[in-house]
Parts: structure tokens; sequence; C-alpha cells
């Protein structure tokens, strides 16, 4: 979905962001990377959600804890306050029940941490405008009919997002080829990384 270099510096973001020893929920986890490199780095107390069962594999071939299920049905059953972050890195744009799942995850985690693709990114926007198809790009690899995206927002659709739904947005990191951007990040990021709190 992201391209690799772009995904890495996300990660990076991600584990600066995360605190020492914390306790970590990762929605949509895949197949553990991003766990897997918290848990290394940081020591976390780590559990992913995952519905694809490759993925999930994949996690416990690297000793991690996931639980099988899509985000939109698994959330009501944590307690407040479990988790001091939880992340939907690359997942939220999946995601059906957007606004139910921010409900559940303010209120089981005291953060959270969300990364996802710009679909207002330039490159994208001029292959709408130009060749009038539907973008694909490193950070979109697939065809309008083979993605798993069933969301296509921008920054500014996430800010707006957060500031009509209450949501505070404590930070925020904008990427493109595997810089950060700080000018026009609606324009030209292709990665946005945000933590917010209700």
């Amino acid at each position: 979905m992201a391209s690799n270099k772009n995904l890495l510096l996300s990660h990076f973001k991600i584990a600066d962001i995360v605190t020492e020893k914390s306790k970590i929920l990762d929605l949509g986890c895949g197949n553990g990377d991003l766990m897997q490199y918290l848990e290394q780095t940081k020591k976390v107390n780590a559990q992913g959600v995952e519905i694809s069962e490759d993925a999930i594999y994949k996690c416990v071939e690297k000793g991690l804890c996931v639980l099988h299920s899509d985000i939109d049905n698994s959330l009501d059953s944590y307690p407040n306050n479990s988790f001091d972050f939880v992340i939907l890195s690359q997942s939220m744009q999946q995601v059906k029940k957007i606004d139910e799942v921010f409900k559940q995850c303010t209120r089981i985690g005291k953060k959270i941490i969300v990364s996802f693709p710009n679909f207002a990114h330039i490159a994208l926007r001029s292959m709408l405008f130009f060749k009038g198809m539907a973008p694909v790009a490193k950070a979109l690899p697939n065809q309008w009919n083979d993605t798993p995206n069933i969301r296509f927002f921008s920054i500014k659709d996430f800010e707006n997002f957060c500031n009509y739904n209450g949501y505070k947005i404590l930070e925020k990191y904008f990427i493109s080829n595997s810089k950060y951007v700080h000018v026009m990040p609606n324009l030209f990021a292709q990665q946005a990384v945000f933590v917010i709190t209700k």
C-alpha cells in the first residue's frame, strides 16, 4: 500500500512516539512487522488484531500475540483504558464503521496513533486529472477493482474528521520520498502519521 521506504519511515516515527514498556494494540497488524519492531526497540507489551489468516501465520511465526478478527467487530470487549496506545497503521482506509471504531479506540486507548496514505497527493491528483483514471502509484499499487481500500481520504479530510468529532490532535507528521514534509502536506505528502486523543 505504502512504498517501502515511506512505510519504514512511518514505522520509525511510530516507534519514536510509543513509550518504552507501554501496552499497545495494533489494529490491522498485517504480518506483524511493526509490532515486532516495537517489541524489539521499545520492549512493549503488544497485541494485534488481523483478519487475514496468511498474515496471522506470519505473526505467529514471529512469536507475536494476534487475535483473528476484523477491526469493526472486535473492540467492544476490551475494558476502558486497556492500552497506552492503539495503533491503526495503514489500516484505517479499510475500516467500514469508522466512527464506531474511533469511539472504541479512544475508549480503550489513552492515545491513538494513525498512519495512512494521503489520497490528495499531487501525483494522484495529476493521474486522475490528466489520465482520467483511478490513481495507481507506489503508495497505492492496486487497481481500482483489486484494492482493499474502501475509503479514499486526504490529510485535510482526517483533520476535519478529528475537529468535527472532538478528537484532539497531539502530534502530526508528514512523509514523502523518505523525508518529512513541512510545507503544504495535503498536496505534497504521501503518508501521514497522527497522534490523537479524546
